[in-house]
């Protein structure tokens, strides 16, 4: 009998939502040690403040906060052909934004997505679309 594969996800980066227009998603591999899956499984992790860069053909994930310690830099599994995509569209003017840290099947995922910043103006209106659904505007 085969177990059912959960994507449970550990932590998401609610504000990548709300900083950045964000287009196609990524789903990608971590190289991680020990220590490190342990922290990730008991939830002591945070996105916030995490972006990627691609550095000597390679992405990579700055600013991970992993329990106690803050700047953790780790490398993340990615096939050339999305490498190069993503570098394509990132001279084009978008970013690299980790958005949400799944941890639940064997396998640690991190969803990576193109992100276009928003103006300060566009973040109001994110507000002023969120008050109305919760009902606050009538």
């Amino acid at each position: 009998m085969k177990k059912k594969r959960v994507s449970d996800s550990v932590t998401v980066n609610r504000k990548a939502r709300f900083d950045y227009i964000l287009g196609d998603e990524l789903t990608v591999g971590m190289v991680l040690t020990g220590p490190e899956v342990r922290m990730i499984r008991d939830h002591h992790v945070q996105l916030k403040g995490s972006y990627v860069a691609i550095r000597n053909g390679e992405l990579w994930l700055y600013g991970l906060t992993l329990g106690a310690d803050t700047a953790q830099n780790i490398k993340l599994l990615a096939t050339k052909k999305q490498i190069v995509a993503l570098e394509r569209e990132k001279v084009a003017g978008s970013t690299i934004v980790p958005v949400k840290l799944l941890g639940g099947a064997r396998h640690i995922k991190l969803v990576i997505a193109l992100g276009k910043g928003k103006k300060k103006y566009d973040k109001r209106e994110t507000i002023k679309k969120r008050d109305i659904e919760r009902g606050r505007y009538a």
